[in-house]
């Protein structure tokens, strides 16, 4: 059943804000000009498909180990910590992004860059302001252990 409620938010929610909106702000100008180069696509695509991976890979840990789903109305049960939780802790807006800006390219789009650039700020808020105190409130102190050691958005460079 939380596979089904995963599925059927995947649809709704990454499906309209990643695709459908982004194809519409696109339309009125697909065709019309582009960037001539097969690089510039092969590169949205990676993007895209960079991006798709690292949201299909982190809603998987949500809905079995998490016993749960991305959406914030039906959260994980227990905090996810494992496969990219390791290195940020919000991997899949970090995808999002590779997908929006991959799709700046694929439709040579300056409106989806601006799109993709406001979403990113939306989401930021959204995570400081909401997800961050309820995750607080939820998990405790091994929540501010994990905040202590995983940054929110770009992994840590060590050196070495």
């Amino acid at each position: 059943m939380v596979a089904l409620k995963t599925l059927l938010f995947t649809v709704i929610a990454p499906g309209i804000l990643l695709v459908l909106i982004p194809f519409l702000l696109a339309w009125p100008n697909i065709g019309k000009f582009s960037i001539e180069s097969p690089l510039v696509s092969q590169l949205g695509w990676v993007l895209v498909s960079l991006g798709s991976s690292i949201y299909f890979w982190c809603a998987f840990n949500f809905t079995f180990f998490g016993k749960g789903t991305p959406a914030p109305i039906a959260p994980p049960k227990t905090l996810v910590i494992r496969g990219l939780y390791r290195f940020v802790r919000n991997p899949m807006y970090v995808g999002a992004a590779f997908i929006l800006f991959g799709e700046t390219l694929l439709f040579s789009s300056f409106l989806v860059f601006g799109y993709a650039v406001l979403r990113m700020l939306v989401w930021h808020r959204f995570v400081v302001s909401y997800e961050e105190p309820r995750l607080r409130a939820r998990f405790g102190e091994s929540y501010e252990r994990y905040c202590q050691s995983v940054p929110r958005w770009l992994p840590r460079v060590s050196r070495g």
